[in-house]
């Protein structure tokens, strides 16, 4: 990965983007920083005036692991494209699919809670999104014991789930849902963008960074951590001024754009 803040990179930044670029992002980590109370997230204010702006001048997108109820209540702002479950909720041309996705993850929930006795105690709690299951061991004493005591239970799960790891969380999601970089390649093909542009933090992003093709202009959250994201930032705080640059490149190339509304 380079580092996105060079001259080098500024500069293909500015020559790929234009107002004909689907702008997607993550939520958690990227667009706010990660709290250890996953409810207790605040998009900074800064950061939610930024895509306001872009809105106006783009299309935009929002794909994250978060339910799309949950994700709006901390936006602030309605973007054109909300996508939750990581990709299995809101995508347009698999609205038929949700109630099945949503029925798995109902099974999925009551599964662990009996494999899983005294969850509580042991730092470990299930967060059921509807369309998939965050199983959070952040606040366990022992992580690499909480974490073994989930993968079991995972393993005996009825359907078997996509699992797919975090920052001390492990994401189960239906094998048959769309992730996120099909639900990208689908945005784009749906708002008529040639050209996509994602910025996410953490391994679900990942079925976006490793994506092939020049369509695509990627970033990477956070250092210490492989991706195969073209570019990287060295943390959420970043974040500000990468929209800054995103908004001021829009405005010289048409100060008028203005995109039409979608989902």
């Amino acid at each position: 990965m380079t580092y996105l803040f060079i001259d080098t990179a500024l500069s293909a930044l500015r020559d790929f983007i234009d107002p004909a670029t689907l702008f997607a992002f993550d939520l958690d980590g990227t667009l706010a920083p990660i709290v250890a109370d996953p409810g207790g997230i605040r998009v900074p204010a800064a950061v939610r005036e930024a895509l306001a702006e872009l809105r106006e001048r783009a299309v935009m997108a929002i794909i994250t692991g978060r339910s799309r109820r949950d994700a709006q209540r901390h936006l602030g702002i309605i973007p054109q494209y909300l996508i939750g479950n990581h990709g299995a909720e809101g995508l347009p041309g698999w609205e038929q699919h949700e109630e099945k996705f949503r029925r798995v993850g109902g099974q999925w929930y009551r599964q662990l809670h009996k494999m899983i006795p005294g969850m509580d105690s042991a730092g470990i709690a299930v967060e059921n999104k509807g369309m998939s299951l965050s199983i959070h061991y952040r606040a366990a004493q022992n992580r690499p014991a909480a974490r073994s005591l989930v993968l079991n239970a995972i393993g005996l799960l009825v359907p078997a789930p996509r699992v797919v790891g975090g920052k001390y969380v492990v994401n189960l999601l239906p094998g048959e849902a769309p992730d996120k970089g099909t639900a990208l390649m689908q945005l784009m093909r749906q708002a008529g963008c040639a050209k996509g542009f994602f910025v996410g933090d953490d391994q679900t992003d990942e079925d976006v960074f490793q994506l092939d093709g020049g369509q695509l202009f990627t970033v990477h959250v956070g250092t210490g951590t492989r991706s195969r994201a073209r570019y990287f930032l060295r943390g959420q705080r970043e974040i500000p001024a990468l929209l800054r640059h995103i908004n001021d490149t829009l405005a010289e190339a048409n100060p008028e754009s203005i995109r039409g509304q979608g989902r």
